[in-house]
């Protein structure tokens, strides 16, 4: 089992930048099995959407429309993922979900975090 806990999440202006946080707990084993740690999110009356992920090897991959704006980053000592949002704009709105894929069928998430940008 992981458990995943997010926060950093908040209104910002467009433009504007935070940085979401992700902290991992569980066994060791369980964690070390993890290939994917990513960034989901979901935005009212849409379906959850991928943002960004990293591999254990520490290779990212970003959609298309955070591409250069967006930073995927993990540290393995702390057991947390980040994601580093800036240039935000008002269709980056929705709820970020951390997510974590051991490519088995089960997959973990987080509780997700609101982040709503808006003048």
């Amino acid at each position: 089992q992981v458990q995943l806990v997010e926060s950093g999440g908040g209104l910002v202006q467009p433009g504007g930048s935070l940085r979401l946080s992700c902290a991992v707990s569980g066994s060791r084993s369980s964690i070390s099995a993890i290939y994917f740690f990513g960034w989901y999110r979901q935005a009212p009356g849409k379906q959850r959407e991928l943002v960004a992920r990293i591999t254990y090897e520490d290779r990212p991959n970003y959609a298309d429309s955070v591409q250069g704006r967006f930073t995927i980053s993990r540290d393995s000592a702390k057991n947390a993922v980040y994601l580093q949002m800036s240039s935000l704009k008002p269709d980056d709105t929705g709820v970020y979900y951390c997510n974590a894929d051991p490519l088995g069928s089960t997959k973990y998430w987080g509780q997700g975090t609101q982040v709503t940008v808006s003048l």
